[in-house]
C-alpha cells in the first residue's frame, strides 16, 4: 500500500506562511490518479480535524477556518499534494498530516480516509 510522507512544517509567525507537501512512496503511477487528498490536522487533546481535500478530479473543498487563507492542490507527476497555507493565525497550529483515499469523494472525515502519513508539525508564533 500506499505511505505518505510528509514535509514542510516549520515555526513562523502570525501572519506568516507555509507550504506543506506530502509525497506518496510504494505507489505507481496509474493507481496514484485515482487517489484523492486530504490534509488534517491535529492539536493535543483535541480530534483531528479536516483541514482541505482534493479529489481524483481536482474539485477542492476546504473547512471555513481556513476558506480564502488555504490552497490544496497536487503535482500529478510527481504524485505529490500540497497545502498552501497564508496569514497563519495561532489557530493553525498543530500536528498537520496528510491522508488519502481511492476515488472522488469529497469529504473531510477521518474514517473514510485508508491512508496516512506522520505528520509535520505546524508553530505559529506572535
Amino acid at each position: 500500500g500506499a505511505r505518505l510522507v510528509e514535509s514542510g512544517g516549520d515555526s513562523v509567525q502570525t501572519g506568516g506562511s507555509l507550504r506543506l507537501s506530502c509525497v506518496v512512496q510504494g505507489e505507481n503511477w496509474n493507481r496514484y490518479l485515482r487517489y484523492s487528498w486530504a490534509w488534517f490536522r491535529q492539536v493535543p487533546g483535541k480530534g483531528r480535524e479536516g483541514v482541505a481535500v482534493i479529489t481524483a478530479d481536482d474539485t477542492a473543498s476546504y473547512a471555513e477556518s481556513v476558506k480564502g487563507r488555504f490552497t490544496i492542490s497536487q503535482e500529478k507527476r510527481k504524485m505529490t499534494a500540497f497545502l498552501e497555507m497564508n496569514k497563519l493565525t495561532s489557530e493553525d497550529a498543530g500536528m498537520y498530516y496528510c491522508a488519502a483515499r481511492w476515488g472522488v469523494k469529497l469529504t473531510l472525515e477521518t474514517t473514510d480516509y485508508k491512508y496516512w502519513g506522520q505528520g509535520t508539525q505546524v508553530t505559529v508564533s506572535s
